[in-house]
């Protein structure tokens, strides 16, 4: 699956699940990773530095473990975004940072 197919399937998930509608909830990202798998491009727009990467693993014991590699970057027009990859999904999102 390309990652514009994950993203789109990423998008109507979380329109299911009522998690679009929230305040600094999650979206849908597309990211093109390096070759270590830090964010190289989000939404199209280049990377120019990753700030920080930290990992959280949560609710293991649950029927919805949370699995996420979260990244802060500094994009090319100087936004900082917090990024993450959903381990157990396999998809990407951001957040405000």
């Amino acid at each position: 699956m390309s990652a514009a197919d994950e993203a789109r399937v990423a998008r109507v998930d979380a329109v299911r699940r009522g998690i679009a509608g929230r305040l600094n909830a999650p979206r849908p990202a597309l990211v093109e990773t390096a070759v270590g798998g830090e964010p190289r491009l989000v939404d199209r727009e280049l990377v120019m530095v990753v700030r920080e990467e930290w990992r959280v693993v949560d609710r293991w014991w649950t029927a919805e473990p949370v699995d996420r590699r979260y990244y802060e970057v500094v994009l090319e027009s100087g936004r900082n975004v917090c990024v993450y990859r959903d381990g157990e999904r396999r998809c990407w999102f951001t957040q405000r940072a």
